[in-house]
């Protein structure tokens, strides 16, 4: 069992953002933190300094600590794979996410995540072990993005592209509140209700997730460092063994059997419909048909790939792989143009480096290739699927004609 004291003994006078748990022979003390809060920086420097700890937690998975403590590498991002893996959509979202606190940050003059890397800073300085105890940021992203529905992605994308391009001031008694709350959770506020299962995701699941991966490090005295949001949720789970439901919270749901069996319906009622009209009105009519197909799905997409200003090349690859995607459900026209735009135009290393801000203007998008390449994917996908739609209605209305 855990016993809690909120906040810290008042003689440390260190006030109300540290807690201590008493877990077994372990003695955990919980720094909630403001990832981009000056005051969080000094504060985290001082518990680690004056308490000199066995090991200190930190809320990061590998990943992310790589990013904070070292020049980050981003020709060691492979985009072909990520395509390939049909991880774009969660690298867009990642992407949006870190450029959303990177703006929040810029308000108050505090590098995002700052406090982490402060922590991790002062733990090398006093030789102190450090204990990376958040979920790896992909399996995060990518549960998150499959726990939302599809109308749902669409409220979560416009959100974090509307808080992008919102270039209003920010009040002081915003900016004094954003330094006692994590950013993250500021971003669930700002959604409300309207997206429980993303919460459940980001906050609750990683909440649960934290608490065992910080029960688990070594030594009898820890500083644990983690966001805000998250200390309310782990105080309450320190006192529960949840190892069982690790596992749980590290799968990636696979696509369920409904969706796999409607993924299929509309191809092959489609080529159905084709092999029927050829039948009862003959190989010519069925020709016409096909070749409607062909166009009302190959020219949205290649009109998608021009409004993104994709390579002439990508462009020709959309008009040509939409008509044959659309059919399948296994890979989508933005993945085999996206992919083909990284090979005849792929970002140079700036523009890695400067995707966070080019991502909050509209020029940007255009001008960066990194961005490039995902406006290359929802357009051309977006014009994809008005195709099958046209094409689809056209057949079918041909079939019981």
């Amino acid at each position: 069992m855990s016993t809690i004291d909120a906040p810290y003994p008042a003689h440390q006078d260190y006030g109300n953002d540290v807690h201590v748990v008493e877990y077994g022979e372990q003695t955990i003390i919980v720094v909630g933190t403001a990832h981009i809060s000056q005051e969080s920086v000094n504060l985290v420097k001082r518990v680690i300094e004056q308490e000199r700890p066995d090991c200190v937690c930190l809320e990061l998975d590998d990943k992310r600590y790589q990013a904070l403590t070292q020049k980050q590498q981003w020709d060691a991002l492979d985009l072909k794979t990520i395509i390939k893996n049909k991880q774009l959509s969660t690298l867009l979202i990642s992407l949006l996410m870190a450029s959303y606190q990177k703006r929040l940050g810029g308000k108050l003059g505090v590098i995002p995540g700052a406090e982490l890397l402060m922590a991790a800073q002062t733990a090398k300085e006093l030789d102190i072990p450090v204990s990376l105890c958040d979920r790896d940021v992909r399996i995060t992203l990518r549960r998150a993005w499959k726990s939302t529905s599809f109308l749902k992605k669409g409220y979560l994308v416009a959100s974090l592209l509307a808080s992008l391009f919102d270039k209003s001031e920010i009040s002081a008694e915003k900016l004094e509140e954003l330094k006692q709350k994590d950013v993250l959770t500021e971003l669930m506020d700002e959604m409300g209700d309207t997206l429980p299962d993303l919460k459940r995701v980001l906050i609750d699941e990683r909440d649960l997730y934290l608490v065992e991966k910080i029960k688990s490090s070594p030594g009898k005295r820890i500083v644990a460092v983690v966001g805000a949001g998250h200390v309310a949720g782990m105080l309450d789970k320190f006192a529960i063994d949840n190892r069982h439901k690790i596992a749980e919270v590290t799968l990636i749901p696979p696509v369920s059997k409904g969706y796999k069996i409607a993924g299929w319906t509309i191809p092959l009622l489609i080529i159905g419909s084709i092999g029927v009209i050829g039948s009862q009105k003959g190989v010519a009519e069925a020709g016409h048909n096909i070749l409607f197909w062909v166009l009302a799905n190959g020219i949205p997409s290649a009109i998608g790939a021009l409004l993104a200003l994709a390579h002439p090349l990508t462009t020709l690859s959309a008009f040509a792989a939409a008509p044959l995607t659309s059919l399948t459900p296994v890979i989508g026209a933005g993945y085999v143009t996206a992919f083909i735009q990284v090979l005849t135009c792929p970002p140079v290393v700036k523009e890695f480096e400067s995707a966070g801000e080019d991502i909050g203007s509209f020029a940007g998008w255009w001008k960066n290739r990194l961005l490039r390449i995902f406006l290359v994917f929802l357009f051309t996908g977006l014009g994809s699927a008005i195709g099958t739609w046209v094409g689809g209605y056209e057949i079918f209305k041909n079939l019981v004609s």
